[in-house]
């Protein structure tokens, strides 16, 4: 009996021997992490609230008070607030189509396990996969022949494609955790495949929905790259190309450059303070099925 208790106290004096280390180690490394993030951040409110005549180092916030005039150079001389609204236009189109043409696909590949369902879930699978700039190319092409370029349209077009297999997958995987006895009980009542898909399906996707529509929404906003090249207009930009071109004009004006960056941050940084609880909800809603 001594012999086997030996051990075990002996496993217990080490685990709490160890253990202050291991909790200091966390708790660095969690700074670490949290300084990394708030820096740059860090650098860019100090730099945007200096005037143009302040040459004091960025670390140092401004020496002889803020002031907002960088913020009116980028709003004015940047057009934002055309372009606030042409993302707002596409962010809200995309992340709507998204969701719904999202939930639909992904009723029957959870609800019916045929062969082909099973390829198709493999094949979205495989399309989060592919870079989306190795298609820009083609894609340029296409939409340059349709007379497409420079259009809302396109770009939304686009930008749903491109969310739409993590849109697909999310809503697959959480629909296979509802019973459906709940739609077996509608049938039973005379309800249509359409009717219960509507009516007792999608309330029960509140959680998912919520986060599809935080992810597309995010990733739409700040998309770069594919909105660079179909809206090269400065009329129809969307907020990143604008703010970058803007960024790239202004070499001399770094404090306008940073207030530029930080309009085009504050409003998913809003909506990531608001809507973050629905974003943990749904990212953890299959957990406790």
């Amino acid at each position: 009996m001594a012999t086997t208790i030996a051990p075990k106290r002996a496993a217990v004096r080490r685990v709490k021997r160890t253990s202050p280390a291991r909790k200091l180690g966390r708790w660095v490394f969690i700074i670490l992490a949290v300084i990394t993030q708030v820096t740059p951040f860090y650098l860019a409110v100090t730099t945007a609230f200096k005037p143009i005549t302040d040459t004091t180092s960025l670390w140092l916030p401004p020496v002889s008070g803020g002031t907002l005039d960088n913020f009116a150079t980028a709003w004015d001389a940047g057009h934002l607030d055309w372009a606030l609204e042409n993302g707002l236009i596409v962010t809200v189109f995309s992340t709507a189509l998204t969701c719904i043409i999202g939930a639909t696909a992904a009723y029957p590949l959870a609800r019916r396990s045929t062969r082909l369902n099973r390829f198709v879930s493999l094949a979205i699978l495989g399309m989060l996969m592919v870079p989306p700039l190795s298609i820009l190319v083609p894609l340029y092409t296409m939409l340059a022949q349709l007379g497409l370029l420079n259009t809302y349209i396109s770009l939304i077009l686009v930008l749903t494609t491109l969310q739409l297999p993590l849109a697909v997958f999310l809503f697959t995987q959480f629909m296979r955790t509802l019973p459906p006895s709940l739609e077996e009980a509608a049938s039973i009542d005379g309800a249509g495949l359409v009717t219960t898909f509507v009516r007792i399906v999608l309330p029960s996707l509140k959680p998912v929905i919520a986060t599809v529509v935080i992810l597309t929404a995010t990733n739409v906003w700040n998309e770069f790259a594919m909105s660079s090249y179909i809206l090269n207009k400065a009329e129809v930009r969307t907020l990143a190309p604008a703010a970058a071109s803007f960024f790239g004009a202004q070499g001399s004006n770094i404090g306008a450059a940073a207030a530029a960056a930080l309009i085009g941050l504050l409003p998913i940084l809003i909506a990531y303070l608001f809507l973050q609880k629905y974003f943990v909800k749904g990212a953890l809603a299959g957990a406790d099925k």
